[in-house]
């Protein structure tokens, strides 16, 4: 390992072990062939971690773990850290003036959910047999072949070829809206317009699906009022996410620190 590439690191004159970077290293994301930079994002990583326990000590603070998630609670330092935060960072909630202002730069962006109603032909297969899932595909092929050439059949060609329980009523979903389905089959309504049949087999892991777009319905604009307790929680987590960050970097900037480059990432 070239020293000059993954140098050690110091902080405030405490060595932090290049075992210990080379294993946050792995949690850090690098454009291939610069494992330099994924060094240099976990050097700085772990320099903040020692920089933030650090001014606990010297703050005198102290805190009791909390719960997390299902099954899991924080670990000592890092309930330390929230504690830091929680006492250095003052972070007002926002203004009504300042929420409507954000609200009112574009109102189209706050929208009740889509509906899609949909028709499709499923060729069942298992994914991961390959030569099932070719067959599967190359029966999907001949049946798009045949309704290009006559749209109209699709209600017919479902209730001979499909193998969804939906071929009972010509393919017929009914209407879905977003999280009513697996992800890779909403992305293909998202692509789709009223009245357009997929021109590809689309693939999920049931198998390979022809997808019709029978009608689709945009969500309508939501009011202020309903827009508003979300939007102020997501202005106030954006003001409190940039506080920490000027924080951080106060304690970066002031501190002794050798080594990697974390101060220009």
């Amino acid at each position: 390992m070239s020293a000059a590439l993954f140098p050690e690191l110091t902080v405030n004159g405490t060595l932090i072990p290049s075992t210990a970077i080379s294993a946050e290293a792995q949690n850090h994301h690098a454009p291939k062939g610069k494992p330099g930079i994924a060094w240099r994002m976990a050097a700085r990583a772990l320099a903040v971690r020692q920089l933030l326990l650090e001014e606990v000590r010297r703050r005198g603070i102290t805190a009791v773990s909390e719960d997390v998630g299902p099954g899991r609670s924080e670990t000592e330092d890092e309930a330390l850290i929230r504690a830091l935060l929680e006492e250095a960072l003052d972070v007002p909630n926002p203004s009504e003036d300042a929420v409507r202002a954000e609200w009112a730069k574009a109102p189209d962006r706050y929208r009740a959910p889509p509906l899609w109603e949909v028709s499709h032909i499923l060729c069942a297969c298992d994914p991961g047999e390959s030569d099932i899932a070719m067959a599967a595909r190359a029966r999907a092929e001949v049946l798009i072949d045949a309704l290009t050439k006559g749209p109209r059949r699709f209600p017919e060609l479902a209730a001979s070829d499909s193998d969804c329980g939906s071929k009972a009523n010509g393919g017929a979903l009914g209407q879905l809206g977003p999280g009513d389905t697996v992800p890779e089959f909403e992305a293909v309504l998202r692509q789709l317009q009223e009245g357009e049949i997929t021109q590809e087999p689309a693939r999920t892991r049931f198998g390979w699906h022809i997808v019709r777009m029978d009608a689709y319905a945009e969500g309508q604009v939501l009011p202020f009022d309903v827009v508003r307790p979300k939007l102020a929680e997501a202005m106030e987590k954006a003001a409190w996410t940039e506080a920490a960050r000027e924080f951080v970097d106060s304690l970066v900037a002031t501190a002794s620190i050798s080594g990697p480059d974390i101060r220009s990432l």
